[in-house]
């Protein structure tokens, strides 16, 4: 039987965007997901930043996913608040997000992102969100 990262592995690769971004699930665990994205030029703003939308992406999937662990595969964000901390500069974005509480078809989870340079890490932004179980997402409009 897969094991658990791989599985997620293989959710988070068949996310075209995820894809272009150059996301990794990192940690896939019962009640924590973690995704690590390196922080490329063409994912910053006009200062050097990464850019909040990036930021927002990783909590939202990281979130996401962590859910996904208590709820099931079929699972989608239903809202998410973000708070930026400080500017994120860095090599490398991680986001690591946990289960706060579930039930059977819905969870909170809590997300921090820090930007990583070197052997340093620095809290960028945290974020809580609520996931929701669903059917099956159906192709089409």
């Amino acid at each position: 039987m897969e094991d658990l990262l791989a599985l997620g592995a293989r959710v988070l690769d068949s996310q075209p965007f995820s894809r272009k971004l150059g996301a990794e699930l990192v940690r896939f665990e019962p009640g924590q997901a973690v995704i690590g994205l390196p922080l490329t030029d063409d994912l910053k703003q006009q200062h050097g930043f990464a850019h909040g939308g990036v930021l927002s992406y990783l909590a939202d999937n990281a979130i996401t996913f962590a859910g996904g662990t208590v709820l099931g595969p079929s699972v989608l964000t239903s809202e998410y608040k973000i708070n930026y901390v400080r500017p994120a500069k860095g090599e490398r974005l991680v986001a690591t997000a946990r289960v706060l509480h579930h039930g059977r078809s819905q969870a909170v989870c809590a997300c921090e992102i820090v930007a990583v340079h070197g052997s340093h890490e620095q809290t960028v932004a945290f974020a809580q969100g609520t996931v929701v179980k669903t059917r099956r997402a159906e192709a089409g409009p």
